[in-house]
Parts: structure tokens; C-alpha cells; sequence
């Protein structure tokens, strides 16, 4: 689905950026084409600073979005989470980065919550990067606490795991 999405705009390479940071950023269309999270509106203008593209740019995208159904099925009901990635050493929380070999490859993540679950640790947060938004996709684990040695050790283990850094 994301490559046919990405592909509607394939010609428009200024728009294909609005929409891969508006899918980044679980930001939606409403009703009226602009682009919000929830009930607050995201001005264009920021987002076309941001992007480094004409204000013009961001109102065509979304009004696009809105004008196709199934776009607009799609970006009505993206929604953000709250990633504790950066914060959670302040929280004493353990990140895991795994960096993997191939990220479409299937089972990396049921193994990584394994030998997580294995050492008797509790997993607060699992994200995934989406390979096709993202050049060098990771999983990022968040744990309820810190992550010793030897479970680094055994995670470097896992098919398909090319790097594994601990926070």
C-alpha cells in the first residue's frame, strides 16, 4: 500500500516529500485539506520551511490527499505515538537499537522480544522503522530496565541482526 501511495506522486518529487513526512509524523488530512494532528492544524508554511519546498507545495499535496478516496481513507486515520527512544535513559529506562541486516526480513523482532523476555526483562516500547520511509530502518526497544552484556551478546546472535547498540 505505501508504494502505491508513494507512487501517485512519483512525478511530483516536492509533493512525494510532503507526504513521507506527513506519514513520518502520523500527521493527518481532515475534512477541509489541511494537514493536522488531531484537532491542531500543522501550518503548511512550516511544514514547506521544514521540507524546503514552496508553501504551495504542502496545500496542493493535501488537498490531493483529500480530493482521493483512498488517500484520504489512509490519512484521516494515520495517528502518532509517543516514542521513548530519547528520553527513556532520563526515565531509567534500557534502549536496544538493532540494526538489521534486511528489515523486510520476517522474525527479527520475535526473536529480539525472546532473548529480551529470556533474561526476565520487561519491553515498555517496541518501534519499528517503516523500510520504505526510511533509508537505514531500526528496531528500537525500550526496556524496563537496563541491559546487561550478555544479552547484547546474544542478540549480535540473531539472524539477520547486523548491529545491536545499547543506551
Amino acid at each position: 500500500m505505501w508504494q502505491e501511495i508513494l507512487n501517485k506522486f512519483k512525478r511530483y518529487p516536492a509533493q512525494e516529500k510532503v507526504i513521507r513526512l506527513i506519514l513520518q509524523r502520523g500527521f493527518q488530512v481532515n475534512d477541509h485539506g489541511r494537514v493536522v494532528s488531531g484537532n491542531i492544524e500543522i501550518p503548511h508554511a512550516q511544514i514547506a520551511k521544514e521540507l524546503n519546498v514552496d508553501r504551495r507545495v504542502v496545500d496542493t499535496t493535501a488537498q490531493a490527499i483529500r480530493e482521493d478516496e483512498a488517500l484520504w481513507k489512509v490519512f484521516k486515520n494515520v495517528h502518532s505515538i509517543t516514542f521513548l527512544g530519547d528520553v527513556a535513559p532520563v526515565l531509567g529506562l534500557g534502549v536496544i537499537e538493532i540494526a538489521p541486516v534486511d528489515a523486510a526480513k520476517t522474525g527479527i523482532l520475535g526473536d529480539v522480544a525472546s532473548a529480551v523476555a529470556h533474561y526476565g526483562i520487561s519491553i515498555r516500547q517496541a518501534v519499528s522503522d517503516d523500510p520504505y520511509f526510511v533509508e537505514s530502518p531500526k528496531l528500537t526497544i525500550i526496556t524496563e530496565g537496563k541491559i546487561p552484556g550478555e544479552l547484547v551478546r546474544q542478540l549480535m546472535e540473531i539472524e539477520g541482526v547486523r548491529r545491536v547498540t545499547v543506551y
